[in-house]
This record gives C-alpha cells, sequence and structure tokens, in this order.
C-alpha cells in the first residue's frame, strides 16, 4: 500500500514551469502553501511569477491557482447564511466613486450587498480611504460583523481585519518588484482569492478602459474581463464584467473628502450625470444575476427620492459614523484654490488621465508609500469634458492644495491637451461580458 504522494519541491515546480509545461493541482497548491507559510522564500516565488508571466498559465492552471489562493485564508460564504448577497469590484481609475453609489442603491432597493474595499493602488483611488473621511466611522469587518450590518442595513462595506488570502498578501507584493503586475492569469488570481472570499453569490466587474485604466487597451480589458468571468463561473459564481471609460476622470471631482462629498450628491438625485449612468448600468448587471426583478426606473426613484442617501447614513452610522455628521456632511478642501485655465481656443481632446491621478498621490491625496499619511482636503474639480469647444482662458479644472506649489500646478494644468478640431469622444458605458457556453455557475 503506497503512502501519500510526495510534496514536489519548489525547484521541480519551478523547472517544469520554466519549460512551459502545465501545473497540475498538487504542484499548484505546493507552491500557494509555501507562499502562505513563509516556506518559499521571495526568490522562489519570483522566480515562478516570472516563468508564469512569460510562459503563461492556462484557464485550469489559472482556476487552481486562484481557488489554492482563495483557500489559503478564511472563507465567509455569506450567501449561505444570507441567500442574494452581491458584490462589485473595479479595476480602479481616477474620481471613481462608484461603490459608494452602489451599494447604498442596491440596499435601499432590497439588494443586500457586501464589499470589501481597499486603499489607493498607484494613481488610483481607494474606496476605504474615502470613507475615512467620515468622522468616528469603523471599517474593519470580520464575518460576524458584515453578516450582522447585511442583516440590519442591508450593506457592508469595510476592510476585512485579516485572515483572507494570506497567499496573495505575499504574491501581489512581489509582483510589484518582479516586473510581471501586468500578467493577466496573476491578476485574476490575486483579485478573485480576495473577492470571492466574501462568499457572495454573484459579482459584477467594472472593468476600466482608457488613459487611467489598469490595463488601458481595449483588447487587454476585453481579454481580463473575460477571464474574470469564466474563472468565475467555473468557481460556482455567478458574474459579469462591463467595460466602462476611464479616459477621463470618472464625475467632477477627484479627492477623498470631495468624492464623499459628491456621492451624498449622487444619492439624493443630483451629481453628475456620468457617475450616476456607470452606476445605474452596474446595478441593473448585478440585479440580472442575483435574479431580482429591479428595472431602472426603479433604481432612478431610489436616487431621486432620496431613499438611496437615507440608506448610505443609516449603513455608516452603524459602522460608527457620527449621526450629526452624517445628517450635514462637510468637509473643508485644502485652502490653496488655483483654477486652471486653457491657453488657447480649440477642442479637449485628451486628458492624461492617470498623470492627474499620480499628481493627486503627489499632492497628498494618495500614498506614494505604505503607511504614508493622506490628506482628504486635496481636491481637483473637473469643469470640461472630453470633445467639448474651449475658449481662451476657459476654467479648466480647480485645484485645492494645501499649499503653494508653481511646479506642481503647471504640471496639473499639462494633462489638458487642447487640439484644432473636435476628436472622437469615447463610450461611456461598453459592452457586457459574461461567462462563455459551459460554465459551471448556476
Amino acid at each position: 500500500m503506497s503512502g501519500p504522494a510526495a510534496v514536489p519541491s519548489p525547484y521541480e515546480i519551478l523547472v517544469r514551469k520554466r519549460a512551459g509545461r502545465a501545473l497540475d493541482r498538487t504542484e499548484i497548491r505546493a507552491l500557494v502553501a509555501g507562499a502562505a507559510s513563509g516556506s518559499w522564500s521571495d526568490s522562489q516565488l519570483g522566480a515562478f511569477l516570472m516563468a508564469a508571466a512569460i510562459r503563461g498559465l492556462d484557464r485550469r492552471e489559472t482556476r487552481e491557482l486562484t481557488l489554492a489562493m482563495l483557500e489559503s485564508g478564511e472563507r465567509w460564504e455569506l450567501a449561505r447564511a444570507l441567500p442574494g448577497v452581491v458584490d462589485k469590484h473595479s479595476t480602479g481609475g481616477v474620481g471613481d466613486k462608484v461603490s459608494l453609489v452602489l451599494a447604498p442603491l442596491l440596499a435601499a432597493c432590497g439588494l443586500p450587498i457586501a464589499m470589501l474595499t481597499g486603499r489607493g493602488l498607484g494613481h488610483t483611488g481607494g474606496t476605504a480611504d474615502k470613507l475615512e473621511s467620515v468622522p468616528g466611522l469603523r471599517l474593519e469587518l470580520d464575518r460576524e460583523r458584515a453578516l450582522g450590518l447585511l442583516r440590519e442595513v442591508g450593506m457592508a462595506l469595510g476592510i476585512a481585519t485579516g485572515g483572507i488570502a494570506p497567499a496573495d498578501r505575499r504574491l501581489y507584493a512581489l509582483r510589484d518588484v518582479t516586473g510581471t503586475v501586468d500578467s493577466l492569469p496573476l491578476i485574476v488570481a490575486s483579485i478573485l482569492s480576495k473577492k470571492l472570499a466574501t462568499g457572495a453569490a454573484a459579482v459584477v466587474f467594472d472593468v476600466k478602459t482608457g488613459d487611467a485604466a489598469f490595463l488601458p487597451g481595449m483588447e487587454q480589458a476585453r481579454e481580463l474581463a473575460r477571464l474574470l468571468v469564466n474563472t468565475c463561473a467555473e468557481l460556482g459564481v455567478r458574474a459579469a464584467a462591463r467595460l466602462t471609460d476611464m479616459s477621463q476622470p470618472l464625475g467632477e471631482w477627484s479627492g477623498n473628502a470631495a468624492e464623499l462629498l459628491e456621492t451624498f450628491a449622487l444619492l439624493e438625485g443630483g451629481g453628475p450625470p456620468e457617475t450616476r449612468e456607470v452606476t445605474l448600468v452596474l446595478a441593473l448587471d448585478l440585479a440580472a444575476l442575483a435574479g431580482v426583478p429591479l428595472d431602472r426606473a426603479a433604481l432612478a426613484r431610489a436616487l431621486d427620492s432620496g431613499r438611496a442617501r437615507e440608506s448610505f447614513v443609516r449603513a455608516l452610522a452603524a459602522q460608527g459614523g457620527e449621526r450629526a455628521w452624517l445628517a450635514r456632511p462637510e468637509l473643508p478642501l485644502a485652502p490653496h484654490e488655483r483654477v486652471l485655465l486653457a491657453p488657447r481656443s480649440g477642442w479637449l481632446g485628451k486628458v492624461q488621465t492617470r498623470q492627474l491621478g499620480l499628481l493627486m498621490v503627489a499632492a497628498g491625496a494618495g500614498r506614494q508609500r505604505p503607511g504614508d499619511a493622506i490628506d482628504p482636503g486635496v481636491a481637483l474639480r473637473y469643469r470640461v469634458r472630453l470633445g467639448e469647444r474651449l475658449e481662451a482662458g476657459q476654467e479648466l479644472a480647480r485645484l485645492y492644495l494645501r499649499r503653494a506649489d508653481a511646479d506642481l500646478e503647471a504640471r496639473f494644468a499639462a494633462c489638458f491637451e487642447i487640439g484644432d478640431a473636435p476628436g472622437p469622444v469615447p463610450v461611456l458605458v461598453g459592452e457586457e461580458l459574461l461567462p462563455e457556453a459551459g460554465g459551471a455557475a448556476g
């Protein structure tokens, strides 16, 4: 009678992947266990990441890697305790506060939503950073806290207290220093090992395209969307992805405090139409996935009547937000106000949106290193949209800094490119991608 199969060594796994051969479940689980336990060194994990980025991972390997990373930590299985819980993930952008509007909107319409949020990454703002502008708010969530909030207010929005996908924490950090950030299978495994840990019944992915997108190219974004929804289906989770444009900032404001205040405006029927449109489309996508009969008119009524705002206030209060502040939210912007003007007449042909996001980080709105303090009052208000006719001296944007900085202000102004003729305006909301036939989700 033979004993259990020997665990393959790091050397054997690395040589196999370097040669371009597919790894089996045992090999993938060995490397993920090594990442989580620390028995694999950084150099060994870095070698795997590079081999995977160069040689690729097929769909089976991607699924097995995702599942092993998911099972390396806690799984909340929220939908088992509360059927119908949904979730949403954005690949990130500039001025993207859709999650903050979508969650209370769906909760107001009776669709429970649990969303583990993140902090800012590179040029993209973090939902958690925006929420931390609320006085008294406690974002830390564990399974019991999330379930309690879902039952009480219909939504749970916060940061996991720990224990979810520990293998991803090491691999994520190493991808950044090994030049493997843009490997699609590694991206998918990283996203899903965290996103599926809550155990939502359905997930919608907002996959950004354009200048400030994580993957700016349309075909790369489409392939990422396909891989996300197909992997979800193979793991038994209903999923859809929607391509949305990030060629220019989404909405009117960027900056943590300013975006939170814009969220309140959107939740009572105001705010920029672009953000409202993306939110409504994603809400409809999630309702369809969950089998809930919600239509656009019902969602619009929840916004315009203020019910969605009331839902947001109840949820934030349940997480410790100060009720007096929530009744009349006010947040000061940074004191140095600078108006950016068009240097000449023409049409707004391009916005260097990724660069705007990086400049916001440099101004203090985000972190250049882990542990950096954030200035919630730093903000940028956008006054023009792509394709718009401009006159010399017209206001392009309004910048709010902690102190004057002529060089930084000039770099912000240079992000708006004016042409002699109108150019193409990207479509805001693009196609929806669903799993290919034969997926396992039911």
